[in-house]
């Protein structure tokens, strides 16, 4: 099988590589342009692009694919099938119909329910009992294809994006090598969406991460977990950034403000809209990660103190 693939994060990584360790053959990998990052802004090159210079493959990186010099460019590749792991690019119609076997997209999450561009961290939001992967024949809609193949996994309690993520990849790739072969010999019946049922989410923001003490404690602490690694979850102290990292759900009530914390002799809970928030790894302003419990110790929480 000719393949062409295309993806950019670590989340892509295990795909490709299960593509290799089966035998097919890698026409190109397409992955995101270098991006400058850090102070220096030194050049990064995506995970997808580090490995495939590890493999020698070809590596494209164009900044759109609607040209038609790099339609054409594709096309000479001649692929069987594309496959896109989190790319990051739209394909136009053109690159849609280009192989025979069409071009696969491996999505991580439970389709049509969490479309758009933050499928795991809308699932965790959500608080959902299940995540998963779809692998869906990409159309020109937006995660809009039939879904050809579906797996779950049951979300842990302390499961991150961050965690899931990685779970997930892992799955994706075992999925792969099952559907890939049952796809091109005709054995997979490709089911539609049902639209109606369907959730866009957009791409978070740094100031997402502020926590609004008026929630109620369930969806403050998906929030948490949600937004693990980036951009993190915050609050303040006294005009310092507070990092959440971790945290429990308390089903106590108060009639303390939102935002109030509680101190007892080994734990740290914050009042919200509804039930507290036990604090459990926090990172004040300019100090390293920590216990909520040792950070109170060291008088970090004044008495009567509202977070904000």
């Amino acid at each position: 099988m000719k393949i062409v693939f295309m993806g950019s994060p670590d989340f892509a990584v295990p795909v490709l590589t299960r593509l290799v360790e089966d035998g097919h053959q890698i026409a190109a990998v397409y992955t995101q342009p270098d991006k400058p990052a850090g102070r220096g802004q030194t050049l990064h090159i995506s995970p997808v692009k580090s490995y495939a210079l590890s493999r020698g493959f070809i590596i494209k990186q164009p900044l759109t694919l609607k040209d038609t010099a790099v339609q054409d460019e594709l096309k000479a590749l001649a692929p069987d099938i594309i496959i896109v792991v989190a790319y990051g690019l739209f394909l136009p119609d053109a690159v849609l119909n280009l192989p025979a076997f069409g071009c696969i997209n491996v999505h991580p999450s439970i389709l049509p329910r969490h479309r758009g561009a933050a499928p795991v961290v809308s699932t965790l939001l959500s608080g959902d009992t299940w995540g998963g992967v779809t692998i869906m024949k990409m159309d020109s809609g937006w995660d809009t294809g039939d879904i050809l193949a579906v797996s779950k996994v049951l979300i842990r309690s302390e499961d991150t994006t961050a965690s899931l993520m990685s779970k997930l990849s892992f799955i994706s790739a075992s999925m792969m090598s099952d559907f890939l072969p049952r796809w091109t010999a005709g054995l997979v019946i490709p089911r539609p969406q049902d639209s109606t049922e369907a959730t866009y989410f957009r791409m978070m923001k740094k100031e997402d991460g502020l926590i609004d003490w008026s929630l109620d404690a369930v969806a403050i602490r998906n929030r948490v977990r949600a937004l693990q690694p980036w951009p993190g979850t915050f609050t303040h102290i006294d005009g310092k950034l507070l990092k959440i990292l971790t945290c429990t759900v308390v089903l106590a009530e108060t009639d303390e403000k939102p935002g109030t914390v509680i101190l007892s002799k080994r734990d740290v809970d914050v009042v919200t809209g509804h039930g507290l928030l036990r604090l459990g790894t926090i990172q004040p302003e300019g100090k390293k990660a920590m216990p909520a419990c040792d950070y109170a110790r060291g008088n970090g929480f004044p008495a009567g103190c509202v977070l904000a």
